[in-house]
């Protein structure tokens, strides 16, 4: 069985994830934002968000991020699932 660690591991090999640079430490997380097509086309985004594994990295409301040299601060973790993966809403500053 493949773990949610693995199946990330593998977007990132394959160039699907974006690299998030949280306190110096830089992970790759799956990055959404505003009217970006998602699901193949199927809907769009309305928020900056991030998915990301939990064992990957712990994020807490008001911490600061960077991605693609743009600065975001965490609105709100949320666990999905069985708690395994985690989804943070993002505010850009």
């Amino acid at each position: 069985m493949t773990s949610l660690t693995d199946l990330y591991a593998a977007a990132g090999r394959a160039g699907l994830l974006t690299p998030a640079t949280v306190g110096g430490t830089e992970v790759l997380v799956d990055f959404r934002a505003p009217d970006v097509e998602v699901l193949d086309g199927l809907g769009l985004s309305s928020d900056y968000a991030i998915r990301f594994p939990a064992d990957a990295l712990v994020l807490n409301r008001g911490e600061e991020l960077v991605i693609g040299g743009e600065t975001y601060q965490v609105r709100e973790v949320r666990a999905i699932g069985d708690g395994s993966e985690c989804r943070a809403t993002l505010m850009r500053i």
